[in-house]
């Protein structure tokens, strides 16, 4: 254990300071407006970075008051646990500021949660299940997860937030990365993708209209549920016999399917990375300028699926950078992105 706490330090080290700008605090909950208010803002409109200072606390990531979280297991059922063992879940914010704002992450996650949140007026009977990002080191509770989810019950659908077990190491096999040989993110969104089909009635959800949409790291595992029809682990209860694939999908900045050990040219898949001709139909949204998940990685997956008969659409800017999530700045696709999602929906049915 004390060998892969050495390991998973400096990789959380991007999302939380330690040592004195760290402090203990009981269950954290999303920040309410006086927070929001009260903090640092770019000029408004700009899609400036802001570094600010990273604060870590030792707690329980909680939501707002309008989302009912729930645990994706029972008690009785033994998982594995992440990088981290029985290490306490812990919060903290991120930095830099997106959109003039600070946003906010889980880590250290062994009992994982899906939030539900209940649609605005009319009731679509559609669903979206939010896989937020993190690069498997935390879960960007906020920025990818619940500021989604703000949005989504307003087009009268049910939204539902992953809260998933991290930090997962991604091995390197002679000095390359590797995918685990199981991916505990994409157990807890298979989970979750069974319960909301097993208790579509409970939520006013229509069992055949249920997505999923994901951020960087998530959007990875967007890719797998996509294109994995069985379940990655063994089957608990009746949730575990409805299909982990979802209706439709939505791909943003993702990464980790293109093979980079090829040329910059060359757009072939990982070795990890599967498609299937029944994947749902898909969306994705990627920025030119992403310096962190190239734009080949996209292109790479849209081409196989459009090779296997898969319905793909891509909505591609040439600025944007990544992580952005809803928060409109200057570039026109934090603006311009969410109406092309609800335009998509309609054109199949969903809204």
């Amino acid at each position: 254990m004390t060998v892969l706490r050495w390991l998973i330090a400096p990789l959380l080290l991007a999302l939380c300071l330690t040592g004195a700008a760290c402090r203990q605090a009981g269950p954290v909950s999303e920040p309410d407006e006086g927070e929001r208010a009260s903090q640092p803002s770019p000029a408004a409109g700009s899609s400036a970075r802001v570094e600010v200072p990273k604060v870590e606390r030792e707690g329980v990531w909680q939501p707002t008051a309008d989302g009912t979280q729930i645990p994706l297991w029972p008690e009785t059922v033994p998982l594995a646990k992440p990088d981290s063992g029985d290490h306490p879940e812990t919060t903290g914010n991120g930095s830099p500021l997106v959109g003039g704002r600070k946003w906010h992450w889980a880590t250290y996650i062994t009992r994982p949660t899906m939030t539900i949140y209940r649609p605005k007026g009319r009731n679509t009977g559609a669903a979206m299940l939010v896989l937020p990002g993190g690069g498997f080191h935390a879960v960007a509770m906020d920025l990818e997860g619940t500021e989604i989810c703000d949005w989504v019950v307003r087009q009268g659908m049910t939204c539902v937030v992953l809260k998933y077990r991290t930090p997962q190491v991604w091995p390197r096999e002679n000095g390359r990365q590797r995918r685990p040989d199981v991916l505990l993110g994409l157990e807890d969104a298979q989970r979750a993708m069974g319960l909301l089909r097993e208790q579509a009635g409970t939520y006013g959800i229509d069992p055949h209209k249920i997505g999923v949409i994901g951020f960087s790291a998530g959007a990875y595992l967007v890719t797998n549920m996509s294109n994995t029809g069985a379940r990655t682990y063994p089957l608990t209860d009746a949730a575990d016999r409805q299909s982990p694939r979802p209706d439709f999908a939505i791909v943003a900045y993702t990464a980790r399917v293109l093979d980079t050990s090829k040329g910059r040219n060359e757009l072939e898949l990982a070795p990890w990375v599967n498609i299937s001709p029944n994947a749902p139909p898909t969306l994705i949204i990627h920025a030119m300028n992403d310096p962190v998940d190239d734009i080949r990685q996209p292109m790479a997956y849209a081409l196989a699926l459009n090779d296997a008969g898969v319905p793909v659409d891509m909505r591609l800017y040439a600025k944007g950078g990544h992580a952005f999530g809803m928060r409109p700045t200057a570039d026109p696709i934090t603006r311009e992105w969410p109406g092309q999602v609800e335009q998509w929906l309609r054109s199949l049915g969903i809204l």
